[in-house]
């Protein structure tokens, strides 16, 4: 009985095909392409994590190194615009000193002139602002039967920037030339009640500043 199942099995195995998978040759190729398939499965988890792992790293790296180069250079451009304002501050003053130099000396009785003028600030810049402002309005009723409208605005300011060769700068409307803070006029001609006070008079008009803000005083002959 037990001899005629196992015949009735081998039979059933050799009419599906089945039993050539168990012949010698074909169940070796079978293991070892079972034990290949395992092998390579391994390290692919490992190894995905691995270059994840180095990606990260790198990408760390090159964030790191943007983050620096770019502290760097806005650490730059704000020593460079400091240097640019103190010249351009400069620059205007003695642009300003020429002038009136010129111009006082053209006046009668003034002679030889020198001056000297202070600022009070920098040049001050404009830049663009955004406001964009939202309404709503609400309709309430309250449990009397009546009414009531309620108006909301809001408004929010942010400034415009444009983008230069790369680099994002605000978007300047105007630029506000520094306002003096003081004249000294040393001339020739100076030290008459008349002299001091067209003198005087003169730098007024010109930088619509106080009075007591605006010094005269003589030159000293040798000069």
């Amino acid at each position: 009985m037990r001899r005629d199942r196992k015949e009735t099995w081998k039979q059933w195995m050799e009419k599906k095909g089945i039993h050539k998978w168990f012949q010698r040759d074909n169940l070796i190729i079978l293991i070892l392409s079972g034990v290949l398939l395992f092998i390579i499965a391994l390290p692919t988890k490992d190894g995905e994590e691995s270059g994840l792992s180095n990606s990260q790293t790198q990408s760390g790296g090159e964030n790191t190194l943007t983050q620096e180069e770019r502290a760097e250079n806005e650490a730059s451009l704000g020593q460079e615009s400091l240097e640019e304002a103190q010249n351009t501050r400069e620059d205007y003053c003695a642009y300003l000193e020429k002038r009136l130099e010129e111009t006082l000396s053209g006046v009668s009785g003034v002679g030889k002139v020198k001056v000297m003028i202070t600022l009070k600030s920098s040049e001050e810049l404009v830049v663009e602002k955004d406001t964009p402002v939202s309404r709503s309005s609400t309709n309430e009723e309250d449990s009397q039967g009546g009414s009531r409208i309620l108006n909301q605005m809001e408004s929010s300011e942010s400034t415009v920037y444009k983008t230069q060769d790369g680099d994002s700068e605000p978007y300047v409307v105007k630029t506000l030339l520094p306002e003096v803070e003081g004249v000294v006029v040393v001339a020739q001609g100076a030290g008459t009640g008349t002299i001091d006070k067209s003198v005087t008079e003169i730098v007024q008009a010109l930088f619509d500043i106080e009075a007591h803000k605006v010094k005269v005083v003589k030159m000293e002959s040798d000069r």
